[in-house]
């Protein structure tokens, strides 16, 4: 579904209120009067007129029930007028101030007792429709007192109320649970779902009250998870909003928006294959985006899947004069210099800003000093080194604003770091297979889900703090479907309320390199004949590349300790087409790098002939230098051969490799290979992440990063 313009329409239809319709019907009299004794209309007319509308107006009052004092009243004011109008055309005098003074006085008694009696049969409706609903409630709580003892044997329980949902999709009883028996048992939830005889769809949560003892049980009778529910789109529903509102992602089984908290909280979204993830993600997206104070940046190594749906109004059509997505993160070495920038920019606000943190000591989100919200999709591709800062984020960032949203297959450690998950208090888990995964995101509410009770695609459960900042059970909810199209629509929409960073947050080392992001990022995203003019303020600088790491491949955007290391790297706007930037970390400069450095076959042990303090002595085993004599310029390296070939191999596979192919390239027995590469390891007390695991193409194993050899070459090669 398209967005729909927020341009103003014209509104055909007749929203009167009945003193107006009064009102309307008066100046009707009125003119008939004054036109009729001009043109010598006979008075039969305006009582036929009269009896006519008094006739139908009976009618549907009894149609619509209404009392019959209010028939009566109504069919007065019809026959009062048309008297009034049959008798100024028999004296042909409307115009006279005599006439006009009763048609005004009956204007205005035809206007007050039209008030009044819309009011009166409002509250009659609703007073009706009380009695009707505490009927229906007496009789639920009655039918689930015998309902409970029956299934469970309870005694001395109270049903303290049923209060039905928005949309008659279902109801929540309140039960007071006797102390002897403070909760149901385990197969409550699947005992009244079979004694209720749901629908398909339908089910039971059991929730804590307000105080102990208190169990809500909330039946959901109608399936509208079934349900395709587009993002709505009205322009009531694209009006601005702020950050502090929460990020709507679907319904509950309720009828009741799906929320999640963002301004204090990080959030941890995770699904399998096919579940829906990523619509969630960009429904989140949209949520964000809509608001005037929050700022988006998206880090996707795995080809910025989720960020060009929002640039391309931006990037390609030219219809938004901005870009919706701050800043784009499409490869490691982006994500590094992004992530540096907002480290910097946790700590340029937490001393910036201090004249700010006067009644909270947090910082208040405006659209001046807006929240920055950091989206990372995939995050099972990204290497240990930029998880550790994304880590640092999520510790650091809480109290200037600055939130992380996380996104992965699994919430387990290979995935998933421990900070991520102990610190992201907003969780939602989409469709899976498997219950205990859900347990797994959910350590407390989640041994009661039922995955079963989320079938559809786009369905899944969350968890968000509440307004007491109280974290709820996990609770069912479906997503909303937003389109490629509705997205391009509404970053039209969105673009004009964008906020920016302020000076402050930029003002630091890494934040040098913000303003030439794009320079850097739309040439790896599009071809160069795509580009709109809209992006021409954003690319027609210098762009800047900082210097990289050449071990590591982690670019440098801080001063670095050693004075040799090589400057930022500029290149002019006209000359970025024809100078992309080269790869700067390869296994062609990496194999160069170590060829220097690995030891050469040697006999332990081995000494040279000529003796005496020029000597070198070099004794080896299984690759690993254990001691060497000599002067240095005679050492050789102290990288053992076998982690420096590893480390070779490793790269060349693409930075991750799993133990049983690496010890194949090497030619050894995987047992036996593994057992030294660790010993290695530990000598220089490097750990691997993940315990070990390494996932590649969505399946685990047991290998090894070339992040992780890297810090162990240098390891060794510190303690030269």
């Amino acid at each position: 579904m398209a967005a729909k313009s927020a341009a103003p329409v014209l509104d055909w239809s007749w929203n009167h209120t009945p003193a107006t319709s009064a009102a309307l019907v008066a100046g009707g009299a009125y003119a008939l009067a004054a036109t009729g004794s001009v043109t010598g209309l006979p008075a039969s007319h305006a009582l036929m007129v009269a009896g006519a509308g008094a006739a139908a107006q009976s009618v549907a009052d009894l149609v619509q029930h209404r009392p019959a004092g209010h028939i009566v009243a109504r069919c007065a004011a019809w026959l009062t007028a048309g008297g009034w109008t049959a008798s100024a055309l028999a004296n042909h005098t409307p115009l006279t101030w005599g006439m006009t003074g009763w048609w005004a006085a009956g204007t205005v008694a035809g206007m007050t007792l039209a008030r009044g009696l819309a009011r009166a049969e409002a509250t009659a409706r609703t007073e009706r429709h009380q009695r009707k609903l505490q009927k229906w409630a007496n009789k639920q709580a009655g039918e689930w007192h015998d309902r409970l003892h029956r299934l469970f044997r309870l005694e001395g329980h109270q049903v303290d109320g049923v209060r039905p949902w928005k949309g008659d999709v279902g109801y929540t009883v309140l039960v007071t649970m006797p102390s002897n028996t403070p909760e149901l048992p385990a197969d409550a939830v699947r005992k009244l779902a079979v004694d209720l005889r749901l629908p398909k769809g339908g089910g039971i949560q059991i929730l804590d009250g307000e105080t102990y003892g208190q169990n809500l049980i909330r039946v959901t009778a109608v399936d509208v998870l079934a349900k395709d529910l587009d993002l709505p789109d009205s322009p009531e529903d694209t009006s601005v909003t702020s950050i502090y509102d929460g990020i709507p992602l679907g319904l509950k089984p309720d009828a009741e928006e799906a929320r999640i908290a963002v301004v204090d909280e990080c959030a941890l979204v995770v699904g399998q294959t096919g579940s829906g993830k990523t619509n969630t993600v960009n429904v989140a997206n949209a949520g964000a985006l809509r608001t005037d104070n929050a700022v988006v940046m998206h880090i996707d190594v795995t080809g910025a899947g989720i960020s060009l749906p929002w640039l391309h109004s931006w990037a390609v059509d030219g219809t938004a004069e901005v870009p919706l997505i701050d800043w784009t993160a499409d490869t490691v070495e982006e994500a590094h210099i992004l992530c540096d920038t907002v480290i910097a920019g946790i700590g340029a606000r937490k001393t910036g800003h201090q004249d700010k943190l006067t009644d909270d000591d947090k910082l208040t989100v405006t659209h001046d000093l807006p929240e920055v919200l950091v989206v990372v999709d995939e995050i099972a591709e990204l290497p240990p080194a930029l998880l550790r800062k994304l880590d640092t984020i999520v510790n650091t960032g809480r109290a200037v604003r600055v939130r992380v949203l996380i996104c992965g297959l699994r919430a387990t450690q290979d995935v998933i770091t421990a900070a991520m998950k102990k610190q992201s208090r907003v969780r939602v888990g989409m469709r899976v297979s498997d219950p205990e995964e859900l347990s797994h995101l959910f350590p407390t509410g989640g041994a009661r889900i039922n995955p079963k009770s989320a079938p559809y695609r786009g369905c899944g459960f969350y968890s968000s703090p509440d307004t007491e900042d109280v974290v709820s059970d996990p609770t069912a909810f479906k997503a909303y479907r937003i389109k490629p199209k509705q997205i391009r629509a509404l970053s039209v929409t969105y673009a004009e309320r964008r906020p920016k960073l302020e000076e402050v947050f930029l003002d630091t080392e890494p934040g040098e390199y913000y303003a030439s992001r794009w320079g850097r990022v739309l040439p790896r995203l599009y071809k160069a004949g795509q580009l709109a003019p809209t992006t021409v303020p954003y690319t027609s600088g210098d762009t800047l590349y900082p210097p990289i790491n050449q071990l590591t491949g982690i670019p440098i955007t801080t001063d670095p300790e050693d004075d040799t290391a090589p400057a930022p790297r500029v290149v002019a706007a006209a000359t970025q087409e024809s100078a992309r930037p080269e790869p700067r970390v390869g296994s062609d400069l990496l194999s160069t790098i170590l060829s220097a450095a690995r030891t050469a076959p040697v006999q332990a042990p081995a000494t040279t002939s000529g003796g005496g303090d020029d000597a070198t002595v070099i004794r080896a085993d299984f690759g690993r230098v254990i001691q060497q004599a000599g002067t240095p310029d005679d050492r050789p390296s102290p990288v053992p051969r076998l982690l420096a070939e590893a480390h070779q191999h490793v790269v060349a596979a693409g930075g991750r490799m799993w133990s049983s192919d690496l010890a194949a390239a090497h030619g050894l027995d995987p047992r036996a290979f593994g057992t030294e590469l660790n010993r290695l390891l530990r000598d220089v007390g490097v750990e691997r992440p993940g315990v070990g695991t390494v996932r590649i193409k969505d399946e685990s194993k047991s290998g090894y990063l070339a992040e992780t050899l890297a810090e162990a070459i240098q390891c060794y090669r510190n303690t030269q």
